[in-house]
């Protein structure tokens, strides 16, 4: 099939084009021109109120549509959190396991295992939020779970997730360099998070090539004039990027707008998102702009990263060009070999985009 999608405007992951038409062929981009170029056997799919942009990736969410992963541990919790990451734009994921035993990591990792070996699509393996953080920083995490690693259990979840665990959120100042190391040494994106780490053990693991932090501002030490923390070594460093929530609940719209003034490139968004659930050891109650655990203690989101967007462009201040690129681009470039192709639109590469209301900032259509 050979289809030209003709927008408003195109946004490539680099620049934007006003009046340009997207080829497609079989599913792969064939071009970007101008209506004048598009050739005479394409059809046309004509949306000149749209902006067409690469779609989103979604490094951090727990599960979607009534279904959370770590309490199901099935195919289907997966299938309907592609959905639920679908009805905001975007088409892939690390499905999420906060703080848990040893062995439910194990589960989570085979069925995500099975889901990718099976060819379905959107998942990009799977993100283990803890269990080394810091107890003092623990949120709406597991306390009886959470622990210092050795050696023997990292290299065990290694083998076992060989291919599926691609990233993890831990406390720097509760494992050694050595198991940091370890782990980024066989590929995991490494993240530090539900930290209290000072600002000088918070830059060291960044010296140590600590990529990036977990969900800024939530969970970790703050700034503050005689202990600038965590977020405090993540402003100073010139290479750390970080998740942030784009919510007006975990952060203030202020804080994102003056971080991203602040960090530039190195800011990006995840949504965080958790589905209602009430059993289980980790239930999540909807309280109308977030959610909480039973005892009011705040955790994850009822964002989608289209909502993430609207919020980033309408209520943070940040221009569209940028808040698309902190949907796709940033977080495509944390995934390293993983995201090439991703947050972009070029010729050769996989059509993988959608089309957006430019008046609403809403999703028109996802093309893949």
């Amino acid at each position: 099939m050979q289809k030209a999608y003709l927008a408003g405007s195109v946004f490539t992951g680099n620049e934007m084009l006003d009046q340009r038409a997207v080829l497609v062929e079989d599913h792969i981009i064939a071009g970007i021109v101008e209506r004048s170029g598009i050739p005479s056997q394409y059809t046309i799919a004509d949306h000149p109120d749209c902006l067409l942009a690469p779609a989103f990736i979604d490094l951090q969410l727990y599960g979607g549509n009534g279904k959370l992963f770590a309490h199901s541990l099935d195919i289907a919790s997966i299938e309907a959190t592609y959905a639920y990451c679908l009805s905001g734009g975007c088409t892939h994921f690390m499905i999420t396991m906060a703080t848990n035993s040893i062995e439910n990591f194990i589960k989570g990792i085979a069925v995500a295992g099975e889901y990718m070996a099976s060819g379905k699509k959107g998942l990009l393996g799977i993100h283990l939020e803890g269990p080394y953080i810091n107890v003092k920083k623990k949120g709406a995490h597991i306390e009886q779970f959470i622990k210092k690693p050795t050696r023997e259990e990292v290299l065990m979840l290694l083998e076992k997730g060989k291919d599926v665990f691609k990233m993890i959120t831990l406390a720097p100042e509760q494992c050694s360099d050595d198991i940091i190391q370890l782990l980024m040494d066989q590929g995991v994106l490494v993240s530090a998070g539900h930290s209290d780490a000072s600002f000088s053990e918070a830059t060291h693991a960044f010296d140590l090539g600590v990529p990036a932090a977990t969900h800024f501002f939530n969970a970790m030490s703050p700034l503050q004039g005689r202990a600038p923390g965590m977020v405090g070594a993540v402003y100073s460093h010139s290479k750390v990027c970080s998740s942030i929530i784009c919510d007006g609940v975990h952060v203030d719209f202020e804080s994102v707008r003056l971080s991203k003034k602040i960090m530039g490139e190195r800011l990006f968004f995840i949504t965080d998102s958790v589905p209602e659930i009430k059993e289980g050891s980790y239930q999540h109650i909807f309280k109308g702009d977030r959610y909480t655990l039973p005892d009011g203690t705040l955790s994850g989101s009822c964002m989608t990263m289209m909502s993430t967007f609207k919020n980033a462009v309408e209520k943070a201040g940040i221009p569209i060009a940028e808040a698309l690129k902190m949907c796709s681009a940033y977080p495509a470039s944390m995934l390293k070999d993983a995201g090439a192709g991703l947050g972009k639109i070029k010729t050769g590469e996989a059509a993988d985009f959608i089309l957006i209301n430019r008046e609403l900032l809403t999703l028109q259509e996802i093309v893949q």
